[in-house]
């Protein structure tokens, strides 16, 4: 068999490529355009919509697009073929420069926050030149898809693209400045990182179409457990069934031939839950080919006859999927700005990097639980399987030393890495790191980045990387003006980290996050615990957050505004939606399904019952439960309806997301306990909806 590997890169774009089949000068003005040194020309993008044309038609595509990331979190595309009419009633193959560069859908229909009305239907897509285009095969044709930015006629940005270019901009000019004053002449250029990790489970095409909760709002909203969940720790890192591990293989060779570099694959914690993660790549570039992997695991699962499920909770009593986001910097020049080196104590550069972290996340860290506030992640979060909504750093015990004995001079020996050894002759000395890691943690140092693992699976890592980037950009800043300003550098970073520490240290926790304890420490430590979207999401209003985006050009005052709209939109409609979906499947398939069980046992008992009634107590006990089940559904279900109404009817935006909270999710939980309550006891032939036991345990 032919190593699979050797398809990587085939159906991406490159700058390899561009540089092969352009003019040497046109290639140099591109790269320049990437740094922001110049605007491409006008010539030199008709030229590389040429190369790029003539690539993708080698390669079959008719069709071209611009690919963009919405207010959704997922992406949107319009199609449009190469072929254009000549004058002598012919056609011909053609995409020109302005076709490459700038597209343009309708910014009304897609979420806006009410920036855009429906008659003002203008918007921009713009070419990213920084995120490489790239072809996708399906059975009956090839596309050439352009990763682009999606703004509005009047500039707004309306998409999750914009705010993250904009703060990788701002962290590299703050980060150089700091480079710059301690003493760097080497480094130009400052890129931000990301690693994304990316959890999802699989279920059976054929019971996930009998499931309209799963079909309509991606996870189950009702389902008694079953009689085996997680409990046994069998399945992480478990092995991977055949059927699982061929749709991986297959996932991995779509991704390769994508310039993607799948780099991890396994088992999850919870049954028919798994893991995929690429290696590092550029933060944008990472973001993007983030929803490639996960519309590629979607499409990949339905030719294996499974569905891909990124739901953050598509089960109740097991774990959640998230998407752990690992965030670095680093420079052109290959220095990684969190590299602690073989002595972290002594390593200023790192020390005041990681002192900017401390400070950002501790000043800002209502940015950082606003990136990941939706209803679908409160499901996880602070449930014992995911950081708690509470944000802290962990930073181990090693570099917690470090900075203690700095800003309180103290003098506490720093444990530092060490060999162990088992004793054993076949196993070799093992070496061990400094620091334990913990995963409680929302925000954790784990040795070279830091890993945010708050954000849910379902959502882009451009949120979150913007509003890490926007945060430790803002401290950087402070501290470059400090450096520059300075006349004794040493004495300024001694300054720098003493300050970070003593005025910052609350946000730094090493413990269980998990625990009791951490939530009344929190509180002492004047930390919030938002741990619900609708309270959550207002923080994206707060003077704080508000002026951080406005003076580092992140958001508008305007944009924000929009997007608290636009996303406390989404809350409510999503837990709308949820709650129409179970009252519909509780009307036309659950409660036929109890009438019929209970019709049965009526039956059984009335026939029975001549025998004596010591045969039948049972059996009229059970059908008490049955009725009194039938009758507890019935009430919640009309009460789920009229709340369902009263959500509706409210005009106050801020309201309707505390109602949606307050009446939606009560009523959810409410109605689904009978319906569970129905599930153990009836006849599994009579029961309408896959269980828990088919869905987890059956591929």
């Amino acid at each position: 068999m032919e190593n699979a590997m050797k398809v990587f890169g085939e159906n991406v774009f490159t700058e390899s490529n561009l540089k092969k089949r352009v003019p040497k000068e046109v290639f140099k003005e591109f790269q320049a355009s990437q740094l922001g040194q110049t605007e491409l020309s006008k010539a030199s993008a008709e030229v590389i919509a040429n190369a790029i044309k003539d690539w993708a038609t080698k390669r079959g595509a008719t069709h071209y697009c611009h690919w963009f990331q919405p207010l959704t979190d997922l992406t949107a595309e319009k199609h449009d073929s190469f072929l254009e009419p000549t004058g002598d009633k012919d056609i011909i193959y053609k995409f020109s420069g302005s076709s490459l560069i700038k597209g343009e859908p309708d910014a009304s229909s897609f979420p806006n926050g009410g920036v855009r009305s429906t008659f003002e239907a203008r918007g921009y897509t713009i070419w990213d030149t920084s995120s490489y285009p790239f072809i996708r095969e399906n059975k009956n044709g090839v596309t050439l898809y352009i990763p682009t930015a999606f703004i509005s006629f009047t500039g707004l940005a309306l998409d999750k693209k914009v705010p993250l270019l904009r703060t990788m901009k701002y962290v590299h000019q703050q980060a150089l400045r700091v480079l710059k004053g301690l003493g760097n002449t080497t480094s130009k250029h400052v890129f931000n990182t990301l690693g994304v990790e990316q959890e999802y489970f699989l279920v059976s095409k054929e019971m996930f179409e009998k499931r309209d909760d799963l079909l309509l709002t991606g996870r189950t909203l009702v389902g008694a457990p079953a009689p085996k969940g997680q409990e046994l720790s069998d399945h992480y890192f478990g092995k991977i069934k055949d059927k699982v591990i061929n749709f991986m293989s297959d996932v991995d060779v779509e991704l390769w031939k994508l310039g993607i570099p799948s780099k991890t694959r396994h088992n999850e914690v919870a049954p028919n839950q798994f893991e995929v993660a690429p290696l590092f790549s550029i933060a944008n570039l990472a973001s993007d080919q983030n929803q490639i992997i996960m519309e590629t695991i979607e499409k990949i699962a339905l030719k294996h006859g499974l569905v891909a499920l990124l739901h953050e909770k598509p089960f109740a009593g097991v774990n959640g999927s998230g998407k752990h986001n690992n965030w670095s910097l680093g420079t052109d020049d290959g220095i990684n700005l969190f590299s602690p080196g073989k002595d972290p104590k002594t390593n200023t550069q790192f020390l005041v990097f990681v002192s900017a972290v401390i400070e950002a996340v501790d000043r800002y860290y209502p940015m950082l639980r606003t990136a990941t506030a939706t209803a679908t992640n409160d499901h996880r979060l602070g449930g014992h399987e995911a950081p708690p909504a509470i944000i802290s750093i962990f930073l181990g015990d090693e570099l917690t030393t470090i900075l203690e004995n700095i800003a309180l001079g103290k003098n506490s020996p720093v444990a530092e890495a060490s060999q162990l050894n088992l004793s054993v002759d076949v196993l070799p000395t093992l070496s061990m790191d400094a620091g334990d890691r913990n995963r409680t943690s929302p925000f954790a140092f784990t040795g070279n980045k830091f890993e945010f693992r708050m954000p849910g699976s379902s959502s882009t890592p451009a949120s979150s990387a913007a509003a890490i980037n926007a945060m430790v950009g803002k401290v950087l800043s402070e501290y470059a003006d400090k450096l520059e300003n300075s006349t004794n550098i040493d004495e300024t970073v001694q300054e720098i980290i003493t300050n970070a520490y003593k005025n910052h240290s609350r946000i730094i926790f090493n413990g269980n996050g998990y625990s009791e304890e951490w939530i009344e420490e929190a509180k002492r430590r004047g930390l919030s615990n938002d741990t619900s979207s609708n309270i959550a999401l207002r923080k994206m209003l707060d003077p704080e957050v508000l002026g951080l985006a406005e003076e580092i050009g992140m958001y508008s005052r305007i944009e924000l505004a929009a997007r608290y709209n636009a996303y406390a939109e989404r809350y409510i409609t999503q837990l709308s939606i949820e709650a129409k979906t179970l009252i519909d499947m509780v009307n036309k398939l659950i409660l036929p399904a109890g009438i019929k069980y209970a019709d049965l046992l009526a039956t059984h008992i009335e026939k029975n019952a001549k025998y004596g009634e010591e045969f039948v107590k049972e059996q009229e006990e059970l059908l008490k439960d049955v009725l009194s089940n039938i009758s507890e559904i019935r009430k919640e279900t009309k009460s789920l309806a009229e709340k369902v109404e009263l959500v509706k009817n409210e005009e106050d935006v801020t309201k309707q997301t505390d109602l949606a909270r307050e009446e939606l999710n009560t009523g959810l939980e409410k109605l689904r306990v009978p319906c569970d309550n129905l599930e153990k006891v009836v006849d599994s032939s009579i029961w309408p909806l896959p269980t828990y036991k088919d869905l987890l345990f059956k591929l």
